[in-house]
């Protein structure tokens, strides 16, 4: 695996939003990485952004190359109760044409440190099965396998499993 050091990881802005919905949409329209099942407007997603802030749990990154964005990775709410709140969901998204090139470990990085000057316990990321690629890479961020859940999202005509990854910050 090569690593593009021209590649700037920076926090996400609002002028960011169209190419964050562009890349997304690739994998709502043609894989299962996602169950989300229809592509989002921009302006769909504008709730979905607002949530990010500078500080805290939930927070945005983004890669980008030659002032074009070719990645995004988030921390998130895991669940809306209460005592799940030192627990967040943590995800990444690169453009198709720029995988197996080191972003997602670098914007996961970043991610990680902004995070540890928040009140943050554990890490989960939820990966639909098969995907060996983003299993590997959560493996060697030491992420382990926590949960199989089987044939739990239908998309593309058929059932997929998910399995559930989790590590301490």
């Amino acid at each position: 695996m090569s690593t593009d050091l021209a590649v700037e990881i920076r926090r996400a802005e609002r002028r960011d939003l169209a190419r964050i919905v562009e890349i997304y949409n690739h994998y709502v329209e043609t894989t299962a990485i996602t169950f989300d099942v229809k592509p989002y407007t921009e302006a769909e997603r504008e709730p979905w952004l607002a949530q990010f802030a500078a500080s805290g749990r939930h927070q945005l990154f983004v890669a980008e190359r030659a002032g074009r964005v070719i990645g995004y990775a988030s921390s998130m709410q895991y669940r809306p109760k209460a005592a799940y709140e030192t627990s967040v969901e943590v995800t990444i998204y690169v453009d198709a044409a720029e995988r197996a090139r080191g972003i997602g470990p670098r914007m996961y990085a970043a991610l990680f440190d902004a995070l540890r000057g928040e009140d943050v316990h554990r890490l989960l990321a939820g990966i639909t099965l098969p995907n060996d690629a983003s299993v590997r890479m959560h493996e060697r961020l030491g992420f382990a396998l926590v949960a199989r859940y089987s044939e739990v999202g239908r998309k593309h005509g058929r059932y997929w499993d998910v399995g559930w990854w989790q590590r301490a910050l």
